[in-house]
């Protein structure tokens, strides 16, 4: 079993403003979030120590939700105050990037790095088309056609030229390639039919990024394999990522305690920028392709802000406990789901650093020697 260490690098003490969104940047406070991103880079580098085999980072705009509107600046840190730990970018938006700046990006990281990027290619949240003015109308095809000009540009020797609907260049030829040959592994996002298959046919490892019941994941894998085997290649465990909240302190009490707060602030004030922004978009454009899709975002809400923690840890949404506690819970949710990775995320909302970093600490000593081997 492999583990990932996801930060999120949230802005914490936000008040009810960032429920409006875009939220005004006078917010933010410049030498406090030189102290964010120094503290929040060191967990990510202790990560290594701590045993986990990847760290992740990922991409958002406009919103105190994550202070990470490029991954591959916190990675190329990372690649530096790291030797062994695999850096997993989950990933650059694909749709609103220029592919040939992505592909290039990456290369450098995983030359930088001697080896250890995980590429993923995410479409991202409906509001994050807003932010960079792209039609949230062409975000799949968008996707598309960029995965296939990266893909080319790290694989294909020669120079080559690319006329596609939405991406024009007349002669490509990236400096460096990538070190990994012919790629960097990749991760997408599989958390519903379109994007699973979508991953397997590039046999790329999925990510359900963020787990909402056991159900719907093992759904979600279903169609991963399938679409897979249809494509004439057999999904491995460590194929499969398991997204989840976790919180790990001495007793269940306590971890309860610190998800349930952090778990009010991530959903309340962080999220409610991203849920106001949403639906905007949802409204005006076919984000989501058919109308079940939409309506399951908003119940999807409605779960969130409704259920309690104690029903998420029974539900297997989060890893919450004491470390004899999580253990538990990451056996009972390998057992079910077969996947061969966790992305866990232990800076949720305002969740304490102090908090955190125990946490790791309690992850590293009481829980990885128990569950590495499975």
């Amino acid at each position: 079993m492999k583990f990932s260490f996801f930060h999120l690098m949230p802005w914490t003490d936000i008040t009810d403003s960032g429920k409006d969104w875009p939220v005004a940047n006078k917010h933010f406070e410049p030498e406090r979030g030189t102290e964010f991103y120094r503290n929040y880079i060191d967990a990510m580098a202790y990560a290594e120590e701590c045993g986990f085999d990847l760290v992740g980072c990922n991409e958002h705009h406009f919103s105190p939700y994550g202070l990470m509107a490029n991954p591959n600046l916190i990675a190329a840190a990372l690649a530096q105050r790291t030797n062994r730990i695999q850096l997993a970018v989950f990933g650059n938006l694909v749709p609103l990037n220029n592919p040939i700046r992505v592909a290039e990006e990456y290369a450098m990281l995983d030359v930088m790095s001697g080896g250890r990027l995980v590429a993923g290619f995410m479409r991202g949240i409906p509001h994050e088309y807003v932010a960079y003015n792209i039609d949230p109308n062409e975000s799949w095809a968008r996707l598309h056609e960029a995965t296939e000009l990266i893909l080319k540009a790290w694989t294909e020797p020669e120079p080559f030229g690319w006329e596609g609907e939405y991406y024009q260049f007349r002669s490509v030829s990236i400096w460096p390639r990538p070190r990994q040959q012919p790629h960097p592994p990749i991760m997408m996002s599989a958390s519903n039919p379109e994007s699973a298959e979508f991953a397997a046919k590039h046999r790329a490892m999925m990510g359900v990024v963020m787990l909402v019941n056991l159900d719907g994941a093992k759904q979600s894998i279903r169609i991963y394999k399938d679409a897979a085997r249809a494509n004439g290649w057999e999904p491995a465990p460590q194929d499969i990522l398991i997204g989840q909240h976790t919180c790990v302190c001495e007793t269940d009490e306590e971890a309860r305690h610190y998800l349930s707060e952090g778990r009010k602030y991530f959903y309340g004030v962080l999220g409610g920028g991203v849920r106001t922004a949403a639906n905007l978009v949802l409204k005006e454009s076919r984000f989501y392709e058919n109308a079940e899709r939409r309506q399951g975002v908003d119940k999807r809400r409605q779960v969130f802000s409704e259920t309690t923690i104690d029903e998420f840890i029974e539900q297997g949404a989060v890893l919450c406990g004491s470390p004899e506690t999580v253990v538990k819970q990451i056996k009972r949710i390998h057992r079910e789901l077969g996947n061969g990775m966790f992305n866990i995320t232990m800076k949720v909302g305002n969740i304490p650093d102090s908090v955190v970093w125990r946490g790791m600490q309690l992850f590293k000593e009481r829980v990885l020697p128990e569950v590495h081997d499975l």
